[in-house]
């Protein structure tokens, strides 16, 4: 039986950095939207013809997209930032065979 032989490994620069997740801002940012929508709401007088939570489910389609809008922006600029802070470093890939498990057909 002989061993397999390795080629030699492949090398590569590569970019790392800590990149945010964007849609993770956005959910937050449009979280947060809502709560301010709850919170403003009821401080304005309210139509009784209309009533208060038709009020706060017609603001809350505007809070809800301004704060996702909003969280968009800020995960755009945190990665514009990490994109800053990359580092190059030199990487290598290397292929490895499994070793066959007992009573496995070669």
């Amino acid at each position: 039986m002989s061993e397999p032989t390795n080629p030699a490994p492949e090398r590569a620069t590569v970019q790392v950095r800590r990149a945010p997740k964007i849609p993770a801002f956005m959910v937050v940012g449009g979280l947060i939207g809502f709560l301010v929508v709850l919170i403003i709401t009821p401080l304005f007088p309210v139509d009784p013809l209309v009533g208060l939570p038709a009020l706060i489910g017609y603001f809350s389609l505007y809070g809800i997209t301004i704060g996702v809008v909003i969280g968009a922006i800020v995960g755009i600029a945190l990665d514009r930032r990490s994109q800053k802070r990359a580092r190059t470093l030199d990487a290598e890939r290397e292929v490895v065979e499994p070793l066959p498990l007992e009573g496995e057909l070669e």
